[in-house]
């Protein structure tokens, strides 16, 4: 068992997977207080095949991985690494841009499935809300379970912890028996995995170097490999996890660690900036007399 590779995995089910129960809680819950709960058999449905298409897809982009000799599985590896980090990124932004807003909008669209006699459409909203968490984590999940090489059991693992905990939230959030500040949450497991995102970024970058598709800069930063170790025969388990979860290697290329570096420096400093709430659409009140 891997710690490192755990705790990645783990907070990436925990994070996408509160994502995908907390919009299928919110809309759960506002049909049950709007006397709508005829239709939440849609909304499962509806998340159901969301979930069975992420899964469809992260089996064949594992298979197809593995399918490649080298060099090409190294680039393909890369290749796989690069847009599971490029994925979470926009992710990131999306989520920043969203957390203020995300229920009152839910709430809009909701209204209007049900106004319109599109009550399908309930099941398509959380389709499409969930499907987007679901190929997500299908994405950053093949990347990590690629650079984890021996310790890749050990992200599934996590992941699968992450996503019943994620679960046991958002029942816990349609219940109202714990109250989830979503910004928060939002903003600090978002740093974690600009980490995260970051290590998959220099490990691609690494796969590169190693088929000889970037040929500059591969000269080694540093080595402290006699001091914390990065790879399983050494047994230290700390190295093993900075490596796991937030791409550490004990002996860096020039350009490797400059790619980290900048990543996470100007990825930070542009999640973390204050920013404005977007309005969001105005769902329709208990008063409304359509309703009553």
């Amino acid at each position: 068992m891997n710690p490192g590779a755990l705790s990645s995995g783990l907070l990436t089910g925990l994070r996408e997977g509160v994502e995908a129960a907390l919009i299928v809680s919110i809309v759960l819950a506002y049909l049950a207080k709007t006397g709508n709960r005829q239709h939440f058999g849609r909304i499962w449905l509806g998340a159901g095949a969301a979930i069975a298409v992420s899964i469809l897809v992260g089996v064949a982009l594992f298979v197809t991985l593995g399918g490649f000799e080298e060099p090409y599985e190294q680039i393909f590896e890369g290749i796989a690494m690069l847009l599971a980090a490029a994925v979470v990124t926009w992710m990131l932004f999306w989520m920043r841009r969203q957390a203020a807003s995300v229920k009152g909008d839910l709430h809009a669209k909701v209204d209007r499935a049900i106004d319109e006699g599109a009550a399908w459409g309930l099941s398509l909203l959380a389709f499409t809300a969930v499907i987007r968490e679901g190929i997500e984590t299908s994405l950053f999940l093949v990347g990590q379970v690629n650079s984890a090489d021996a310790a890749a059991p050990s992200v599934i693992l996590g992941a699968l912890i992450g996503l019943a905990i994620a679960a046991l939230l958002g029942y816990g959030f349609y219940r109202g028996s714990r109250r989830i500040n979503l910004a928060t949450f939002f903003k600090w497991t978002g740093v974690g995995l600009v980490f995260i995102a970051a290590g998959l970024l220099s490990h691609a970058v690494h796969e590169f170097i190693e088929v000889g598709i970037i040929q500059f800069g591969t000269q080694t930063a540093y080595d402290v490999s006699h001091v914390l170790p990065d790879d399983e025969a050494s047994g230290n388990l700390v190295g093993q996890f900075l490596r796991a979860l937030f791409g550490y290697s004990a002996r860096p290329e020039v350009t490797t660690l400059v790619v980290h570096v900048v990543y996470v420096v100007t990825v930070l400093a542009l999640y973390l900036r204050p920013t404005a709430p977007r309005p969001p659409l105005v769902a329709r009140t208990s008063t409304d007399p359509a309703r009553t």
